[in-house]
């Protein structure tokens, strides 16, 4: 598909982070001077101007990661929301912003530091490495949030990018969720689901994204393992499926478990203002970083996003109503696990969201090798 128009639409419209990035990572058209100006009306936004608060002497941003609201000030108070903006604003991974907090994540004393604000997650740091292989555990943030920023194909994370490989891999061994879980009918619980051992793997959405920002675990076989799995993994789960982890004798909600089919991309859904919706055109971009349009709904996704474009290369669409239409801008306000954080300065024309929507739709199609021109 050829993608002048749309491209031609964010130029006539976008805002500094999405033209640094539509420059950088699409057009690859920038001179070193260019670029360093870019980056400067980018290091202006306001949510950037937000994070600098958050930085800590020790090189931490924030309080935590995937924290306590009561103990911020705003979402953005967060080490994983940090590590989000920083990646989403597409910072060079070589500044001292980035490598600082790189430094911090992989030191025990500080880590331990910043999360004892609170016994629950002082607990979470104790128990920080129990269940990477579903999704359970703290590390799992940890590492995915260094190979967002650039650093996961290190010595450090390489054990991650391992556990996260073979939790896709072993779904072709199942045909079930059945098959790896157990279940407790006589408990009482309100939510009395089918649970996963500690040990046992199975892939969530931090898996997912530390394969889409790694190559260290790349070669034309595993990139077919992965293709495989996905598309089985589409096959087998059904959309009821819920699922919690074992670790010790408590239960808990593992990180965004991918225990339901993948969803392709549907206009109707982004009307309806839904949060999913939001978490699935990231999910969808990163599946698309891992395995191509070989994945089946990644394809059916760019035959529902070349339609969209298809009148003038905009991708539009009507909400359902205005609430939905706030509730949606709502969801990405800040750079939260599961949403993408809005590029633009804010959404108070219908101009900005098309933006967005744009953008996301350029960024697919190339990375899936469309024409630009």
């Amino acid at each position: 598909m050829n993608l002048s128009r749309s491209i031609q639409f964010l130029l006539d419209h976008d805002g500094d982070v999405l033209r640094y990035r539509l420059h950088k990572e699409i057009l690859k058209d920038l001179t070193p001077a260019e670029e360093e100006a870019m980056l400067e009306r980018v290091l202006q936004a306001p949510h950037y101007q937000l994070l600098l608060r958050y930085v800590k002497p020790n090189g931490y941003i924030g309080l935590g990661m995937h924290s306590w609201d009561k103990f911020k000030e705003t979402p953005l108070e967060d080490g994983e929301a940090a590590a989000r903006l920083l990646a989403y604003y597409a910072i060079p991974k070589d500044w001292p912003i980035v490598k600082n907090m790189i430094t911090a994540l992989r030191d025990e004393q500080v880590l331990e530091e910043e999360f004892s604000y609170y016994k629950p997650e002082m607990d979470r740091f104790r128990n920080r490495f129990l269940g990477l292989k579903n999704g359970g555990g703290l590390m799992v943030l940890v590492y995915t949030c260094q190979a967002l920023l650039g650093y996961g194909d290190e010595k450090e994370v390489q054990p991650f990018v391992n556990l996260s490989y073979e939790a896709f891999e072993s779904l072709l061994q199942i045909q079930s969720l059945a098959d790896i879980t157990t279940y407790k009918p006589q408990s009482k619980k309100k939510y009395n689901y089918p649970y996963l051992e500690e040990d046992v793997p199975f892939p969530c959405q931090y898996h997912l994204e530390t394969l889409a920002y790694t190559r260290s675990w790349r070669s034309e076989e595993a990139v077919d393992t992965i293709v495989r799995a996905i598309n089985h993994h589409d096959r087998i789960m059904k959309e009821e499926n819920n699922v919690h982890v074992k670790i010790g004798s408590q239960y808990y909600v593992p990180l965004w478990a991918y225990v339901r089919p993948f969803r392709a991309f549907d206009p109707q859904h982004v009307i309806r203002g839904e949060q999913m919706e939001v978490a699935q055109r990231k999910t969808l971009t990163h599946l698309a970083m891992v395995g191509g349009k070989e994945i089946e709904v990644v394809q059916k996704t760019v035959e529902a996003v070349k339609a969209a474009l298809a009148e003038d290369g905009v991708l539009r669409v009507k909400f359902e109503s205005p609430y939905r239409k706030r509730y949606f801008k709502e969801n990405m306000k800040y750079p939260g696990p599961y949403s993408e954080i809005a590029l633009e300065p804010n959404h108070r024309t219908d101009t900005a969201i098309w933006c967005e929507l744009t953008f996301w739709a350029v960024q697919l199609l190339h990375l899936l090798g469309e024409d630009l021109e």
